[in-house]
């Protein structure tokens, strides 16, 4: 199995770390064409407005919606949700809009605002799972085709469509592996 994960910005070293620590073939992907011959897809945390720019740059909005399409799992974890969201701060989002979701950016606080939370994973609900908050995007609504997998104040903070999985905060900055695993067992059943 082999899992990509966007490097043109934000944390994608830590997302390579944690999938490797699960005996995981994990690449950096720095082109489009790169995302060939892979099995998954993580865009991590970051700064949503330059990965945006980036994208753009380089062409990945419709090469990441065909490898979507395809069915193969798209993860996007904080400002990854954001580029993956169908709207952002009431307005369609315009960029790959591939979950039925509406978000707000930095709902959470600002940096200085930044916090670790727990939070119960429906898929394996016997232990908090520590949450790492860092300037997150909050789910405000989701479409009837989106699960919610956590919850955090009330919120969905991790929620899945099909083969997109999506999170408001950052796994990749805890040792926990459990999410990284939820997405490799998504992987592993489209397979």
């Amino acid at each position: 199995m082999k899992i990509g994960v966007l490097a043109l910005q934000g944390d994608f070293r830590e997302h390579i770390r944690i999938l490797r620590k699960l005996g995981i073939e994990a690449l950096e992907v720095r082109l489009p064409a790169e995302l060939k011959g892979l099995d998954g897809l993580i865009i991590p945390g970051g700064e949503s407005t330059t990965m945006n720019k980036m994208m753009r740059a380089y062409g990945f909005p419709e090469e990441i919606k065909k490898f979507s399409r395809k069915g193969s799992p798209v993860f996007g974890t904080c400002a990854g949700l954001i580029v993956l969201a169908g709207k952002i701060d009431g307005r369609k989002s315009g960029q790959l809009n591939l979950i039925d979701v509406e978000v707000k950016r930095n709902a959470y606080g600002r940096q200085v605002d930044s916090r670790e939370a727990d939070v119960t994973l429906d898929f394996a609900a016997t232990e908090p799972y520590r949450a790492v908050f860092i300037r997150a995007p909050q789910i405000r609504k989701t479409g009837p085709g989106v699960k919610s997998l956590a919850r955090y104040e009330g919120r969905t903070v991790l929620a899945r469509q099909k083969n997109i999985l999506i999170c408001s905060f950052h796994p990749e900055l805890t040792e926990d592996p459990r999410i990284h695993q939820y997405f490799v067992d998504m992987i592993g059943k489209k397979a």
